[in-house]
């Protein structure tokens, strides 16, 4: 090989890339148009490949020092911006693109949200005419803390609130993981294990209603349950996406309307998550906590959930617009 008319040959590319390196570090990538980006991306795994060669032939330390300057210039633009793209991306999917998610499914939340509500209701109804009712649903450490001690059991949260929340978060991530794998089932499991919850909150709310807790229990629901439990409905949203396809494919093969449909109810997923962690916290570190008042739990309860609607009625015309 003649170095030296392979060097010429090679060296306007060298010099390219500089300037448009140079370009990107003083006036960041956003600068560079898209064709110039595209040929910084070229030019980078082009001298990537003068490097390995002018290693291979041994051109001299400075020759080599100078091209592993500029391919870790170009590693630096080429990765850190697709990294930086990457955050981006999420950082607009949870602005705007959750709530958007949230809208585009909103009648299998709704009906996942109408599951859970009828068997609640009709346990808190069926707990006042029968009393064994609860007996055969809320657990028995739950009846004899409230009915023979006439105290909430949630007070054992207070002085393990570490453990305790991230034993909630487990939990609550758990249900939601179930009831969305549950559309795998054509949506029966979902179904159950949305039924089943709100069977055992309205158990529970008669048993603490019948022995004048209810004020403080519900203090105790409100502050994390404005997040828990709608986290649950989207969960449920979730699984009834996945069930509908696998049972009523429309005009799709049932495959592609079950992968459709699962990439739907996986974008909720990524937006459940954080509210379950964060609905954690708040009931092992605030709900729990004697110190509070329960007026001032209540209207925390409440203006969480009033955050939480106004961001799920973000767009992002509204957002740019803001």
């Amino acid at each position: 090989m003649n170095i030296q008319r392979w060097i010429a040959r090679r060296e306007i590319n060298w010099k390219t890339l500089d300037n448009l390196l140079r370009q990107a570090e003083t006036k960041g990538l956003k600068s560079l148009s898209a064709e110039q980006i595209k040929q910084l991306a070229s030019l980078y795994r082009s001298i990537s490949a003068d490097l390995a060669r002018a290693q291979t032939k041994e051109l001299g330390s400075t020759l080599i020092g100078d091209l592993q300057r500029l391919t870790a210039r170009g590693y630096n633009q080429v990765y850190q911006g697709s990294r930086r793209h990457e955050w981006q991306g999420v950082k607009e999917f949870y602005l705007w693109g959750f709530p958007q998610v949230v809208r585009d499914s909103a009648v299998y939340i709704a009906l996942a949200t109408g599951i859970f509500f009828l068997p609640a209701l009709i346990a808190w109804w069926y707990a006042w005419q029968d009393p064994v009712f609860i007996d055969l649903t809320v657990p028995e450490s739950i009846i004899e803390a409230v009915r023979d001690r006439g105290e909430l059991w949630m007070g054992s949260i207070v002085g393990h609130e570490p453990l305790a929340s991230s034993s909630i978060m487990t939990n609550n991530l758990s249900v939601a993981f179930k009831a969305i794998c549950g559309g795998a089932t054509a949506g029966i499991y979902t179904i159950f294990i949305m039924a089943f919850n709100g069977l055992f909150l309205g158990s529970i709310g008669a048993l603490v209603t019948q022995n004048n807790l209810g004020y403080p229990f519900w203090a105790f629901v409100f502050p994390h349950g404005a997040l828990e439990l709608p986290a649950i409905y989207l969960a449920g949203g979730a699984g009834l996406l996945i069930g509908k396809a696998m049972v009523f494919p429309g005009n799709y093969r049932r495959p592609d309307a079950v992968k459709k449909n699962a990439t739907q109810a996986a974008k909720l997923l990524f937006g459940i998550v954080p509210m379950l962690i964060i609905a954690g916290i708040i009931e092992g570190f605030f709900s729990p906590n004697p110190a509070i008042p329960d007026a001032m739990k209540y209207f925390t309860g409440i203006g969480i959930f009033g955050l939480l609607i106004a961001y799920l009625k973000l767009s992002k015309n509204s957002t740019i617009a803001s």
